[in-house]
């Protein structure tokens, strides 16, 4: 009797814990790249602005037991509306003067993910990404095909001026500058930007999702890491969610998003210490820059990035809600 009854304690014991609800978390970021000189007071107040109004949003999600997919796309989408970030509106510009714009997004707990690259006219990439996750056989649509899927699923479009922003011009002038009179293009701003988030929720399930314009200049038809799941975007339930920011081609050469996790999975690193040795050790062998965000399942955070700064913020499931830019 008294063996019975220690067996339905320890059932209840655990049946209690898995009932637990996971510490909801959001991370999110707006790109790595920018540099202190060249932020003026006004600007990081409205970027600052938009951050905390994407960590609300979903963090709402999280907090009324919505999915962490629901919230990352809710925060992106809020990103991509913003003209401040190099996401849907406001995003780089190719040599020709265009957008295209790349995305991703992946479920942690099914292992399947959505993936967009050189879209234009989608007014939120993220939208596109999803559907092709969740409502084709395929991972990664491109150019007009997945433009035809955007239109099939009756997503909303914009003109191409929707898009172009004065600093984004201005900017394809400076680096265009630049390369006509043979000078190197050293400053990150000019080429980085993308936005991301990943998230927690109350059932444990982890997700990840990026969205950017790419690199200032690219030549039409080129695709970053954001769109390329392992690269830019990975989530697994019981190791880690990652979005990355930064120069493209290093971050794909590194498999950095999927790297963290892998360090988590056979080297059975923690974190925080998964996700530095990537971005501070590994990444730099290929001469990469930027940075990334990653959550594991207990809800801790990591936001390495060896650039001079990288916007990152984040809410808990008390509410409590961090943004920075730079080291501190």
């Amino acid at each position: 009797m008294k063996i019975l009854r220690l067996l339905l304690t320890t059932l209840a014991f655990h049946s209690a814990a898995l009932a637990a609800d996971a510490p909801i978390t959001l991370v999110i970021h707006g790109g790595a790249g920018v540099a202190r000189a060249d932020l003026s007071a006004e600007k990081e107040a409205e970027c600052r602005k938009v951050l905390e109004e994407a960590l609300q949003s979903g963090h709402k999600i999280l907090r009324d037991g919505g999915t962490s997919l629901d919230a990352i796309q809710a925060a992106i989408i809020i990103l991509e509306d913003s003209p401040l970030f190099n996401a849907g509106r406001g995003s780089a510009l190719t040599s020709a003067g265009t957008v295209e714009m790349d995305v991703s997004i992946m479920d942690g707990q099914k292992h399947t993910a959505g993936a967009a690259a050189c879209v234009t006219g989608v007014r939120n990439p993220i939208r596109l990404a999803r559907l092709i996750m969740e409502r084709t056989p395929h991972v990664l649509l491109v150019g007009q095909g997945a433009e035809a899927f955007a239109k099939e699923c009756k997503l909303p479009f914009e003109p191409m001026e929707y898009f172009i922003t004065p600093e984004q011009q201005k900017r394809l002038r400076k680096v265009q500058k630049a390369q006509a009179c043979s000078t190197p293009v050293t400053d990150l701003t000019l080429r980085t930007g993308t936005v991301g988030a990943v998230a927690l929720d109350k059932a444990g399930h982890l997700a990840a999702g990026t969205s950017t314009g790419g690199l200032t200049n690219k030549r039409p038809g080129r695709a970053g890491d954001s769109p390329i799941i392992g690269a830019g975007t990975y989530a697994e339930d019981g190791a880690c969610a990652v979005s990355c920011t930064g120069h493209g081609e290093s971050f794909i050469r590194s498999v950095v998003a999927y790297d963290v996790a892998a360090h988590m999975k056979y080297a059975k690193s923690d974190l925080a210490t998964a996700a530095r040795r990537v971005i501070h050790e590994v990444l730099p062998t290929h001469d990469g820059k930027g940075g990334l965000i990653a959550l594991d399942s207990s809800g801790n955070i990591a936001t390495p990035f060896n650039t001079p700064g990288m916007f990152h913020a984040w809410i808990k499931a008390d509410g409590t809600m961090h943004i920075a830019i730079f080291e501190e």
